[in-house]
C-alpha cells in the first residue's frame, strides 16, 4: 500500500479541524485548551484509508498567526495540502502567509478547499474564486481545482476524496534507498513503555531494533517498536506518519526538531550556504547580518545571515546567503527552509541549501558567488566534485564523503564509479583524488623530482619516503604508491629499490669521477674478501662521499659502515654460499661460512648479518644460516 501525508494550510477559523473531521471521522483537536477555545494551537495528526492502495496520514496545521512556528514543524514532510478558505471571509492574511510558507518548501500538489459553502451565496462564492485566482496566481496552486464543502453536512467531502485520490497518482515517489531521516515533532512518555517520539518519515526506511542517532545531540539509542497509523509494524517507510518508541533514552533527551538517523550518517553544522527567495510583500530589506528564525523540518533556530555579494535583499528578489546558526542543526543539500525576521515576527524569505557544511565566506568574495551558481544547478557527481575539492580534510574516502553529504554508501559508491571511468576522480586505496589535484601533484613531483636531479647530480633519484614527504603528506605509503604507480604507468618516472627518478634521467660522470671510480674499483679487487674500511681508500685517493654513494648497489656492495666489497667478489661469495646450502641441504654455521669463503670471522660476522639483512639467508635459533 502507498502511503502519503496529506496536510492543511490556512487562515485561523476558516474550518481546518472540522474539515479533517469530516475526511476521517477524528478531532485533531487533543489539548484540553483547545478544544476549549475552540482553535488548534498545536499540529494535529490523524489518518484515512483512501482506497484499498493508498493511505494518508493527516497533518492538520494552527492557522493563528501566533502558532506559525507550529505551522512550520508540521509542512516539511507533506506530499499534498488542503488550503482551507472560508466561503464567507475569502483570501485572509495567514491564508497568503501559509502559501508563502509551502511554496517557500517546494510543495508541488495541493487542493484549495472552500470551506462553509453553506453560509455564501452564489455570488459571493463567484467573487472568493476569482480573489483566490487573483492571489493565488503566482503559486503552484494557480491551477489548482476549488472543491465546495460544508464540513458540517458533509457536502462536497466525497468529491474531495475523489479529488485527493486522483491528484495523488502524480505524487513523486520518496526516496527509500537513502539514509533514513525521521523529523521528530513530539515526544513523549508512556507508561510501561517509555520514551516514544513522532514524526514524517520523509525518506528512507527505519526497522525495529536498529541503531538510530538522535541529532543534533549524537545520542544513540536504539527502535523497540514502531507504530504506523495506529497499527504496529516491523519497517516504516518514508512517506508514513511514524512513532517510534525507543530503548535507554529520556524524553528530556529529544526535542521537537531533532532528527532520528542511522549512526554517522548525518553531520551538524552551525553554517548553511542557500539560496534564497524573498515574499511579495517586506515590512524592509533584509540586511547584513540580519537576525532571523530559521525553519527546517520540524526545527527553529536562530541565526544571522551573511549576504554574499549584496548589501541587502528586497521583495521578490532572490540571492545568495551564508547562515550563521546559534546552535547545530543537521540539514542536507537539496533541503528547503523557510525564514523569518527576529523581530517582528513575520515571514520573509524561503530557499535551498546548496552547502550544508561550508567554510566561512566573506560578502564580497566574487568567487564563491560562481561556486554557489555551479552547487545550486549541478548533478549529484557536480557536488560531489566540489566536496572532495574544497574538502576540510586532505584527502576523502566514501565514508567522508557519504557523512558530509548525508547520502547512503551504494549511491555515492555508484556515482564514484562513475567518475572514475569519467577520469574526474583517481581512486587511490580508496580515497579519492580529483583530476586537478592529481595533475597538480605530478606536476609538483617532476618539478622536485627536477631540482632533486640537480642538485645531486650522483645520486640515482629521491627515496620513497623523502618524495612522499615533501609532495603528498595526507596519503600514506600504501596510497602513495599506487600514485607512483600511476605517474609511472604516464611515463614520466622510473622506480627502482625505493628510488624514484625522472623518466630517462642517468648520472654522467665526468673525467675525474670516472678516474676516482676506478681508483675505488682497483683498490677493491685487489683487497678481495678481506677489503680495507673504506675511509682509508676515501683518504687515499681524496674521493668524495656523493660518488661512493653512486657507486653503491651498481659497482660495489656495502655491507657495514666503513665495509664495501666490489661487487664481483660479493656476487662470487653469494653463489658459493648458496651452492653450498643446496647441495648439502643443512644449515651452515658462522666457521662454517668462514672456512668455506676463507676470510676471517670478522668478515664472516659482517656478511651474515648483511645477508640476514637482505634476506639472501635467514638466522635459525641455534646462529645457523639457511637460505632465505
Amino acid at each position: 500500500m502507498k502511503n502519503f501525508i496529506i496536510g492543511t494550510a490556512g487562515h485561523i477559523d476558516h474550518g481546518k479541524t472540522t474539515l479533517i473531521k469530516a475526511l476521517t471521522g477524528s478531532n485533531t483537536d487533543r489539548l484540553k485548551e483547545e478544544q476549549k477555545r475552540g482553535i488548534s494551537i498545536d499540529l494535529g495528526f490523524t489518518h484515512f484509508k483512501i482506497n484499498e492502495e493508498k493511505q494518508a496520514g493527516i497533518i492538520d496545521v494552527p492557522g493563528h498567526e501566533k502558532f506559525i512556528k507550529n505551522m512550520l514543524a508540521g509542512v516539511s514532510g507533506m506530499d499534498m495540502v488542503l488550503l482551507v478558505i472560508a466561503a464567507d471571509e475569502g483570501v485572509m492574511p495567514q491564508t497568503i502567509e501559509h502559501m508563502n510558507i509551502l511554496n517557500f518548501i517546494g510543495l508541488k500538489k495541493g487542493l484549495i478547499v472552500l470551506t462553509k459553502s453553506g453560509l455564501a451565496d452564489e455570488d459571493l462564492k463567484e467573487l472568493v474564486k476569482d480573489d483566490i485566482r487573483e492571489k493565488l496566481a503566482n503559486t503552484f496552486l494557480k491551477d489548482s481545482k476549488i472543491i465546495e464543502v460544508d464540513s458540517v453536512d458533509n457536502l462536497g467531502i466525497d468529491e474531495l476524496k475523489e479529488e485527493i485520490n486522483i491528484l495523488l497518482d502524480d505524487v513523486e515517489t520518496r526516496q527509500i534507498n537513502t539514509n533514513p531521516r525521521l523529523y521528530v515533532d513530539r515526544v513523549f512518555s508512556v507508561k510501561g513503555f517509555g520514551t516514544v517520539v513522532t514524526g514524517t518519515l520523509i525518506e528512507g526506511k527505519l526497522e525495529v531494533g536498529e541503531e538510530v542517532v538522535i541529532y543534533p545531540s549524537k545520542k544513540e539509542t536504539k527502535i523497540r517498536s514502531i507504530q504506523v497509523h495506529g497499527q504496529n509494524m516491523d519497517v516504516a517507510y518514508a512517506g508514513q506518519r511514524t512513532a517510534i518508541n525507543l530503548s535507554n533514552i529520556k524524553v528530556e533527551d529529544i526535542n521537537r526538531g531533532d532528527i532520528i538517523s542511522l549512526k554517522d550518517s548525518l553531520t551538524p553544522t552551525m553554517m548553511i550556504d542557500c539560496k534564497i527567495n524573498t515574499v511579495g510583500e517586506l515590512s524592509r530589506p533584509i540586511k547584513y547580518w540580519e537576525r532571523i528564525k530559521f525553519y527546517h523540518g520540524s526545527k527553529e533556530t536562530i541565526g544571522r545571515t551573511v549576504l554574499i555579494g549584496k548589501d541587502e535583499l528586497n521583495e521578490n528578489e532572490e540571492g545568495f546567503v551564508q547562515f550563521r546558526l546559534e546552535e547545530p542543526i543537521v540539514i542536507k543539500n537539496g533541503d528547503k527552509f523557510v525564514i523569518r525576521f527576529y523581530s517582528p515576527m513575520e515571514t520573509v524569505a524561503g530557499g535551498i541549501v546548496i552547502d550544508s557544511n561550508p567554510k566561512k565566506h566573506k560578502k564580497t568574495d566574487e568567487k564563491i558567488i560562481k561556486e554557489f551558481e555551479m552547487k545550486e544547478k549541478g548533478s549529484l557527481e557536480d557536488i560531489i566534485m566540489q566536496t572532495i575539492k574544497k574538502s576540510k580534510e586532505k584527502y576523502m574516502g566514501l565514508k567522508e564523503i557519504c557523512k558530509v553529504l548525508s547520502e547512503k554508501e551504494e549511491v555515492i559508491r555508484d556515482k564514484m564509479l562513475r567518475l572514475e571511468e569519467e577520469g574526474r576522480v583517481y581512486n587511490v586505496n580508496s580515497i579519492y583524488i580529483s583530476d586537478s589535484k592529481f595533475e597538480e601533484i605530478k606536476e609538483n613531483m617532476i618539478n622536485e623530482l627536477n631540482e632533486y636531479h640537480r642538485k645531486n647530480k650522483l645520486k640515482e633519484g629521491m627515496l620513497k619516503e623523502e618524495l612522499r614527504n615533501k609532495i603528498i603528506k595526507g596519503i600514506k605509503t600504501k596510497e602513495f604508491d599506487i600514485v607512483l604507480d600511476i605517474i609511472k604507468e604516464e611515463n614520466l618516472i622510473e622506480i627502482s629499490n625505493n628510488i624514484v627518478k625522472v623518466k630517462g634521467f642517468e648520472v654522467l660522470l665526468n673525467s675525474k669521477q670516472e678516474e676516482l671510480k676506478s681508483k675505488v674499483l682497483k683498490e677493491l679487487k685487489k683487497d678481495g674478501l678481506t677489503p680495507k674500511p673504506v675511509w682509508e681508500i676515501i683518504e687515499k685517493n681524496n674521493i668524495n662521499k656523493d660518488l661512493l654513494n653512486y657507486m653503491n648497489e651498481l659497482y660495489i656492495i656495502r655491507i657495514s659502515e666503513d665495509i664495501y666489497y666490489h661487487k664481483d667478489a660479493y656476487t662470487d661469495i653469494i653463489n658459493k654460499l648458496k651452492a653450498h646450502l643446496e647441495n648439502t641441504n643443512e644449515p651452515i654455521g658462522l666457521a662454517g661460512f668462514r672456512d668455506l669463503i676463507g676470510f676471517s670471522r670478522k668478515y664472516a660476522i659482517l656478511l651474515l648479518e648483511h645477508l640476514d639483512k637482505v634476506k639472501v639467508t635467514r638466522r635459525l635459533e641455534d646462529n645457523t644460516r639457511v637460505i632465505f
